[in-house]
């Protein structure tokens, strides 16, 4: 979830670069920002506005030149006008701030203009410098490896054309070279570059329309040679009414354009009304298609079918099956059907679709445990034993119900030792941990964040409890949780599992009949314990409300003259939060697992992806439609048994806490007001 920080939160996070190693600056210290942090405040906002006038007056203020963001600054003015700046400037920069998140930054930048220049020697001199990936880069590298007669270079686009976004520039230009061979219609079928053709292009088509990237889609159709190209007309249609396509009776099914389109058509359709979509979708209509495109068809409509939770789903897959379809469906369309395989305690279908998956998505410790599951109900126990004995060490939500299914108790992993003095000195010394909490106390929250990540990135299990403990004593909560969640081999969950505000959260849940790690868990999953979190779409607080949530609390519990801005305060958000969930957990079923579903998406929808028949918990989580929804389910239940653990609390089992999950009513109205979701 993307959070700020307000200025009047810059007492939790101040640590100024005179201050001793590892020691929080005084809160009387950071409620005044000196000469020089005001000087990179208006350098910024020159840099924002492309003021160079105003960003050079700032630079050259007293204090800067030896302020720890100076690099930021200096960044700034040679970033506004990067492609007027000599190389030497720019590499002078680079070599001066070597190993600098900034200076990842800026060689990603200059190379896209060296890329656009053409200035292939240069290019060619700084891309193996960048460590990170950056798809642009890569096409201007195969650009310039083509350039240089390496034909090999346009095999490799292949990747990014078949990725579900747009093609940056520099991709867009191989793939005219690419392209620009496509044979005209009745010509030689081969393709001279690379071998792609119109083949390439509507598979590249649909791969767009399923993203729903419709002008990415429609920019696509221009690379068709004269002639097979759709209409653009009836491509307006179809995007706008796409129903009315499937009525038309007088579509020339013989033209690639028009199965093309009739299969975008049902794709768009299925979206929303996948049984509607499957009725157009007749023995008579299908005999005009190919079997490849038949599964294909087939595997969209079973795929919106499974996330509309839809039983009906199993049995389009089973036609992928009979036609011979499955290794054409996608790993995202394997793990629809096994979810909804395992709403239907389907196990040898569990088994075969994940079977199914590629190799790395076996080993997402999603699929091991349902695989260990569906051995276990088809009673090859030995088999599910080793699945589970895979990640039953790991502590996740799958982590920790496989050490269930082994009989292990929660237990928490020795504790760390503190970090020494020696550590945090050292670990106070990190320029780019200096920069992040200068940011943090200029309120520049995404960079200061950008900092911290880079800086850890690379850190061993030692560094990083340290650099964790750095982050708590500045009361930057989110950063000392992340940290801490890093550690291989030394952990401290003590520090995995902060609990800030704890007398205020107490209080809250206690005053609602609520469990102390529940709240916690949902605490540590919504904001990190960032008092002054604010999500994108508005939410805000510890706990998270929507303005309109927290407004219609306030008026149920009696809170005189609540305001927006009183949201942030803690208690007053911890009361608003404990009042809600515990209103959602009184009105679905009282469990846990579907309240924080409630919570995050909304009770009437948390309602509706119940089933018809009682559903264990822990399916009821896996098959959320939501894919924000359905990790943040999963990520506050594991959490709460954490938190139990940590306060040495009670040691109830995840999957206890998950229980079973009541039949769907029929009827019934929900009082509760539901959150905006976020997804």
């Amino acid at each position: 979830m993307k959070i700020r920080l307000t200025i009047s939160s810059l007492f939790a996070v101040l640590l100024s670069v005179c201050s001793m190693p590892g020691v929080s600056a005084t809160p009387a210290a950071s409620l005044r920002l000196s000469a020089s942090d005001q000087a990179v405040l208006i350098a910024r906002d020159g840099y924002r506005a492309g003021d160079t006038a105003k960003l050079k007056r700032a630079a050259q203020s007293a204090g800067v030149a030896t302020h720890v963001l100076e690099p930021y600054v200096s960044y700034w003015q040679l970033r506004l006008r990067l492609e007027d700046r000599s190389a030497d400037d720019v590499q002078a920069w680079l070599s001066r701030n070597q190993g600098a998140l900034l200076a990842e930054q800026l060689r990603r930048d200059w190379l896209k203009v060296l890329g656009r220049k053409g200035e292939w020697a240069l290019f060619r001199q700084q891309v193996p410098l960048l460590i990170g990936d950056d798809p642009e880069v890569n096409c201007y590298s195969l650009m310039e490896r083509w350039q240089n007669k390496d034909e090999s270079a346009l095999s490799e686009l292949k990747p990014l054309w078949l990725a579900p976004r747009e093609l940056p520039d520099s991709c867009a230009s191989i793939a005219k070279l690419l392209l620009q061979a496509v044979p005209q219609p009745g010509a030689a079928s081969s393709v001279a570059l690379g071998g792609m053709g119109s083949a390439q292009i509507w598979e590249r088509f649909r791969i767009l329309t399923e993203a729903n990237l419709l002008p990415a889609a429609r920019r696509v159709l221009d690379f068709l040679p004269r002639g097979e190209a759709p209409d653009s007309k009836q491509l307006d249609a179809l995007f706008n009414i796409p129903v009315k396509f499937l009525e038309r009776p007088a579509v020339d099914l013989q033209q690639r354009s028009q199965r093309e389109l009739y299969i975008l058509a049902t794709s768009r359709v299925s979206r929303n009304d996948p049984a509607l979509a499957a009725s157009h979708w007749d023995s008579k209509l299908r005999a005009h298609f190919t079997a490849e495109d038949q599964a294909y068809v087939y595997g969209l409509i079973a795929t919106s079918a499974a996330r509309k939770l839809m039983p009906e789903a199993i049995g389009w897959f089973a036609e992928v099956t009979a036609i011979g379809g499955d290794a054409k469906l996608s790993d995202e369309q394997l793990a629809w059907r096994t979810r909804i395989a395992l709403r239907q305690s389907n196990w040898s279908e569990v088994r075969v679709a994940i079977e199914r998956m590629s190799a790395s998505m076996r080993a997402d410790p999603t699929w091991i445990y349902w695989l260990g599951r569906a051995f276990k109900a088809q009673g090859a126990e030995p088999l599910a034993q080793a699945q589970f004995a895979r990640i039953a060490a790991q502590y996740h939500f799958y982590g920790r119900l496989a050490a269930e299914e082994l009989g292990a108790a929660v237990q928490l992993p020795s504790r760390a030792a503190a970090p020494t003095a020696e550590e945090m000195t050292a670990v106070a010394e990190n320029p780019s941990l200096q920069r992040s909490l200068a940011l943090y106390r200029l309120d520049m929250r995404t960079e200061a964040t950008r900092e911290w990540i880079w800086a850890v990135r690379d850190m061993d299990d030692r560094t990083l409890l340290a650099a964790a403990e750095l982050a708590r004593r500045n009361e930057m909560w989110d950063r000392a949780i992340n940290t801490a969640d890093r550690t291989v081999a030394q952990h401290d969950f003590n520090a995995r599992y902060l609990t800030p505000y704890r007398e205020v959260l107490a209080g809250a849940a206690k005053a609602r009949s609520l469990e102390e790690p529940l709240v916690l868990g949902l605490v540590r999953q919504e904001s990190r314990f960032m008092s002054f979190a604010k999500s994108s779409v508005g939410a805000s607080g510890l706990m998270q409300l929507m303005p309109k949530t927290a407004a219609w609390v306030a008026r149920k519990i009696g809170l005189a003259n609540f305001t927006q801005a009183k949201a942030h305060q803690p208690e007053v958000n911890a009361a608003l939060g404990a009042f809600y969930l515990r209103q959602v957990l009184d009105e679905l079923d009282g469990l846990p697992v579907v309240a924080a579903a409630a919570y995050n998406a909304g009770p009437g929808r948390a309602r509706n992806w119940r089933d018809a028949k009682p559903l264990e918990g822990a399916i009821y989580a896996e098959s959320i439609p939501f894919n924000e929804t359905r990790d943040y389910v999963k990520k506050v239940m594991a959490n709460t048994v954490y938190y139990a653990a940590v306060l040495g609390g009670e040691t109830r089992t995840l999957k206890a806490r998950l229980g079973i999950v009541a039949a769907r009513p029929d009827s019934g109205k929900l009082v509760a007001m539901r959150q905006d979701p976020a997804p």
